[in-house]
């Protein structure tokens, strides 16, 4: 008898042992594939606190919630699915739907450039900027409005996160998606709830009597604008990277290893030619060589929207006279 119940207590211990080991490698995984999305995921933090301007001060972390909620639902019941059924009987599709991700990464870098560098900008179009720029905000108009645009960026995260473990058993890729939909939402609306109540962090510290404080907080708040642009740029430069990697190494996955084997080779080059610290180079090469790329493709998709867009406008005059 007591030899039945030390067997079974060492097969439990065994199960357990292989429980932790599985979590743990769901873990690394998961993390792995985060960071493959980082791009999209400081993009989608640069672009969400637009969402709560003109709102009260008191109603931004309940807006960035509601907000965070939708993200989440987006990823866990609609895209996570989707993406399992594919990678299950479709995963021939999951490279040209990635890429086709890739492109509008591009796309979406290369119009910010092009905006700041024509002093182009669109007239807001989608009612959560124009309801944003209001005083008189309908949340609920707010909150639908985010939720749509965060659906675009929270499908090329969970589609890049997929891409790192798609070796995975069906199983395993579903609790690392998961993982990943709920690590990624935690972070970016985490982050987003910090820095849009900065400003009033920074109020409260100026009015207090002590000057350094008060500095402190006065210093905070002009500080945050900057913050909210390096973040934009950073986020910007990212997109690019992960747009134009994500289609070099597309294209070496379809069959066309000529683009592909250009960057390599220079990066080996680098990689000798500099020694100790060769790795690096070799990762700063093969980094400007993919966003080179992205920006390139992103002009590319950016000049066809504007001539479709121009095409639309001259069929759209005569019908308005």
């Amino acid at each position: 008898m007591s030899g039945g119940l030390v067997a079974l207590l060492d097969d439990v211990a065994t199960l357990a042992r292989a429980a932790a080991a599985s979590v743990d490698d769901i873990g690394v995984a998961a993390g792995r594939a985060s960071a493959k999305a980082a791009g999209v995921v400081v993009d989608d933090t640069a672009v969400t606190p637009q969402y709560v301007q003109g709102l009260a001060a008191e109603r931004e972390l309940p807006i960035i919630r509601r907000i965070a909620v939708g993200s989440l639902r987006n990823k866990l019941l609609i895209i996570l699915p989707a993406l399992l059924l594919l990678s299950q009987f479709l995963p021939v599709l999951l490279t040209p739907i990635l890429m086709l991700g890739g492109a509008y990464l591009c796309y979406e870098g290369a119009h910010k450039i092009w905006e700041k560098v024509g002093g182009h900008h669109d007239t807001p179009e989608d009612p959560v900027a124009a309801a944003a720029e209001s005083r008189m905000v309908d949340e609920d108009v707010v909150v639908r409005g985010a939720v749509r645009t965060d659906f675009i960026l929270s499908a090329e995260i969970m589609v890049i996160a997929l891409n790192e473990v798609a070796d995975q058993g069906l199983a395993s890729r579903a609790a690392i998606l998961a993982v990943v939909a709920v690590g990624i939402t935690v972070l970016v609306y985490g982050v987003v709830g910090v820095i849009v109540k900065m400003d009033d962090l920074g109020l409260r510290l100026a009015q207090r009597r002590s000057a350094r404080v008060a500095g402190f907080g006065r210093g905070l708040v002009r500080a945050m604008p900057k913050v909210m642009n390096v973040i934009s740029v950073i986020g910007t430069a990212a997109m690019l990277w992960v747009g134009g990697h994500i289609l070099l190494l597309g294209t070496d996955d379809l069959g066309w290893h000529g683009l592909y084997d250009v960057v390599h080779h220079l990066e080996e080059a680098a990689d000798r030619a500099t020694g100790a610290v060769g790795g690096v180079v070799a990762w700063v090469v093969e980094t400007f060589a993919s966003a080179l790329i992205g920006l390139l493709v992103g002009a590319v998709v950016v000049a066809l929207v504007a001539l479709v867009s121009k095409a639309r406008s001259r069929r759209s005059a005569p019908a308005a006279h």
